[in-house]
């Protein structure tokens, strides 16, 4: 191979893992339309009809909520949104500096993990809010509301492992 090859090559493998890590902190930050990485609606936003962390509008038709516990919820994850909005822009920012670095003419493997070291502590403080959110929630449903949406994961887990492959 010669040298141009050998460099076009790199090149654009260095792209395809820029690209590939992009996908998955998107994906793990919500950035994006759609119902996998919906930015504010995966957090519960008018986009999806979620409230979050499973506490969806026909999870609660489900469990028969009434009008007060439907208020509480919408209103713990529209603070947790909202404590989240900075986060979610700092995050973006963060993806960009690692498509910058990725992309640049010398990698730099400390500036890299530097980078990587921020988005995870980035991402562990957005799974603590939302984690936080959905135990205020789970507080608002009454223990038999809560067995029965235990039941109803189980139930989806089991049919979600029967389509596993091997």
């Amino acid at each position: 191979m010669t040298r141009s090859r050998t460099r076009a090559f790199f090149r654009a493998g260095s792209l395809a893992l820029v690209l590939a890590a992009a996908a998955v902190g998107a994906q793990a930050q919500g950035h994006g339309p759609g119902p996998m990485g919906g930015g504010p609606e995966r957090m519960g936003g008018p986009g999806m009809g979620m409230m979050g962390h499973g506490f969806g509008e026909h999870m609660l038709d489900i469990v028969n909520a009434t009008d007060a516990q439907r208020s509480q919820i919408d209103a713990i994850f529209k603070a947790a949104r909202a404590d989240l909005k900075a986060q979610h822009d700092a995050n973006a920012a963060l993806h960009t500096q690692m498509r910058d670095l990725f992309t640049a003419t010398v990698v730099d493997a400390a500036a890299i993990e530097a980078v990587r070291a921020k988005l995870s502590l980035a991402h562990d403080a957005v799974s603590k809010r939302m984690t936080q959110a959905a135990v205020d929630a789970a507080r608002v449903l009454t223990p038999e509301q809560r067995a029965k949406l235990a039941d109803l994961a189980k139930k989806r887990a089991a049919r979600m492992a029967k389509r596993a492959p091997g």
